[in-house]
């Protein structure tokens, strides 16, 4: 397929945040075709593109875009200490001059001690964030650091509009409660020498060390992400659970403090008790909230799953999601996404306007054949939705990142390379990065470059190119 001009792509409406809905005109050809969304490749065909750093193709982009691997697991930081694996959630939280500074997460959970000096750890656990600061010019990674370690399973997050990084845990754990929870979970856990509750949120400086103190009223819950409303300062946040899960939002008691208190409150849809499957694109549905009275109480004697949050608020009357993954602010609109709902099980994207309280579906995945499993998302400098593949049957084909349109389709900008082979930095890259989930896109703030991790086993790619020619 050709390209799309600028002005063709402008003439469409498909650019510039503005205040349409995504999926405006989508709404009546979904109901008037059936037809599920069609993955297109506006920018052009999706070719292998060689690694400037390491030689590899290791993944396919459109013509005249080029980028460089950095940070790989299993390689030194430039504190000394080792680059850990399976980094997740990323954001840019400053840049100056050409240098743009990135936090990472790193999504681990075991007994193999905190990663980074085990003075400055929350605990024993070995998730955490990774600084980074890439410089632009060189195009070389300048410096890096552990920036937070001690902490479990250190999933998604979100870049606060003061220049920090919000980083999740996804795991609930209290020590003193581990031998009531199920062993399948005590196995994944491993965890012996947990001495501290796990399930929170941490803020993490963009310069330095973050000091490991967790965000209690941000409540004790499967996080995955948490994003500012830089018009409000409340913060919203998706919980990446099931068969029930909540979405929240956080009433700072100080806006651009959160660490002084404030409210935890769960999302209700007016008459939808469960959110989990049938909805139709772009139905409106009017959305209450409902506090959380006891937000430190996820994991109980009551509660031995890790449910005690959302079980408050489903008692209150919230609703019920499943699976919640990615969330993003765009003008006066939050984006987020589940990964399991919809009618096939495999994913839907939800927009959700505070100033009407209302709520509707933009985006469902017909089945796992098609884009399905829409995880991290984040909003391009120049108004795309770019929405990163987590599919749950990676085996059988590559992972993709996709925009979302305003006409409600996706469009694919980047794939994992379907035939990568090779080992890199010890990784046998046919065997993780080739089946691995795309995480953590988040772009520069003067928008010529896009920063994003392979999972598995963890590394982050610079990509750069004629952003002017497409979606982005």
């Amino acid at each position: 397929m050709s390209k799309k001009t600028r002005r063709e792509f402008l003439a469409a409406g498909l650019l510039g945040a503005g205040s349409l809905s995504l999926g405006l005109v989508a709404f009546a050809r979904y109901r008037s075709t059936g037809r599920p969304p069609r993955i297109t490749e506006p920018m052009g065909s999706l070719v292998p593109v060689a690694d400037e750093a390491t030689g590899l193709p290791l993944v396919k982009l459109p013509e005249g875009f080029r980028y460089r691997s950095f940070s790989w697991a299993g390689t030194k930081l430039h504190d000394g200490y080792t680059v850990p694996r399976c980094a997740d959630g990323m954001g840019v939280v400053s840049q100056k001059g050409s240098r743009v500074t990135l936090v990472r997460n790193h999504e681990l959970t075991g007994n193999s001690g905190p990663i980074g000096d085990p003075e400055k750890a929350y605990d024993h656990s070995p998730g955490g964030t990774t600084t980074l600061v890439f410089d632009t010019e060189s195009e070389e990674l300048v410096d890096s650091w552990v920036s937070l370690g001690g902490t479990l399973n250190n999933c998604a997050g979100g870049v606060t509009p003061w220049g920090s990084w919000l980083s999740c845990e996804e795991s609930v754990f209290n020590p003193e409660m581990a031998h009531l929870s199920p062993p399948r979970k005590q196995r994944y856990w491993t965890v012996e020498r947990e001495r501290l509750p796990h399930g929170y949120v941490f803020e993490v400086p963009g310069e330095g060390v973050a000091r490991p103190e967790p965000i209690v009223d941000m409540g004790q819950f499967f996080h995955e992400a948490a994003v500012v409303d830089p018009s409000s300062g409340i913060v919203y946040m998706t919980e990446d659970t099931g068969p029930k899960a909540g979405f929240y939002r956080y009433l700072p008691n100080v806006p651009g403090q959160l660490n002084r208190g404030g409210k935890l409150q769960m999302m209700k849809v007016v008459d939808r008790p469960n959110m989990t499957d049938y909805l139709i694109v772009g139905q409106q549905m009017d959305v209450e909230w409902v506090d959380i009275p006891d937000p430190a109480a996820g994991l109980t004697r009551k509660h031995p799953n890790g449910d005690g949050v959302v079980q408050q608020g489903l008692a209150a009357g919230g609703t019920a999601f499943v699976a919640l993954e990615g969330c993003a602010v765009m003008e006066d609109r939050v984006y987020f996404t589940s990964k399991l709902g919809g009618r096939a099980m495999a994913g839907y994207v939800l927009e959700y306007h505070p100033g009407l309280e209302k709520i509707w579906m933009v985006y469902e995945s017909a089945g796992h054949s098609y884009f399905s499993g829409p995880d991290n998302i984040v909003v391009s400098p120049r108004g795309g939705l770019v929405v990163c593949e987590d599919r749950l049957n990676a085996e059988k084909g590559a992972q993709n990142v996709c925009g979302l349109t305003r006409d409600g389709e996706f469009f694919r900008f980047c794939q994992v390379n379907p035939r990568l082979k090779g080992v890199y930095a010890g990784h046998d890259l046919s065997r993780s990065a080739l089946y691995s989930e795309w995480a953590g896109a988040t772009f520069s703030q003067d928008g010529d470059w896009m920063f994003i991790n392979i999972f598995n086993p963890g590394v982050t790619l610079a990509i750069t190119g004629p952003w002017q020619d497409g979606y982005f």
